[in-house]
């Protein structure tokens, strides 16, 4: 007898683990219909070639009617928040460091302030004490949101140089003078 030239099929042979998966490496970066082109976002018009587009308005002795081609006020704003770039790293790291320094600054505002109140009551009246107490406590978030809105649209440095201008200038000088102790 010679030997059998049929092999018969094993357990293993049929069980498959990667089930419907290509071998190919980059199927791990992609999601299924990522390629699709009716979900591709499409691109922003510029407002020049809306302008080219639209056509002149013909002078007539009846009111015009909008076109359809008229844009509504509030996609220019829109489209000039899409056109701006993320902040840079470096800028992060710098805006959160300096927002933790004027949380800091407030606390140290309260402190200072609350340390001083007894001394300060010899001179004025809580009247006057109170509210500019409230607005040393809340400068250094003022500072930083008017340094934030203010330089929206310039240069990083702008940005950069405020907020630390901020850091110089408003130091808690009631903390710092007496601190949490006193003389």
């Amino acid at each position: 007898m010679a030997p059998s030239s049929v092999v018969t099929p094993s357990l293993v042979d049929e069980v498959s683990y990667a089930g419907d998966m290509t071998s190919d490496s980059d199927d791990a970066l992609n999601w299924d219909g990522d390629d699709d082109a009716s979900l591709a976002r499409p691109a922003p018009v510029r407002r020049e070639k809306i302008a080219a587009e639209t056509p002149a308005p013909v002078v007539a002795d009846r009111v015009e009617r909008p076109s359809q081609h008229a844009v509504p006020l509030g996609d220019d704003r829109a489209e000039e928040e899409d056109e701006r770039a993320p902040l840079s790293t470096a800028m992060l790291l710098t805006t959160g460091v300096v927002g933790g320094v004027y949380l800091l600054y407030s606390i140290g505002w309260v402190v200072g302030g609350l340390r001083l109140k007894p001394l300060a009551n010899f001179f004025v009246a809580d009247e006057m004490f109170v509210p500019w107490f409230v607005l040393a406590v809340a400068a250094p978030a003022l500072w930083f949101l008017a340094t934030w809105v203010l330089t929206r649209g310039r240069a990083s440095w702008v940005r950069a140089s405020l907020l630390l201008l901020g850091v110089v200038l408003l130091v808690p000088w009631p903390f710092v003078t007496v601190g949490v102790i006193g003389a």
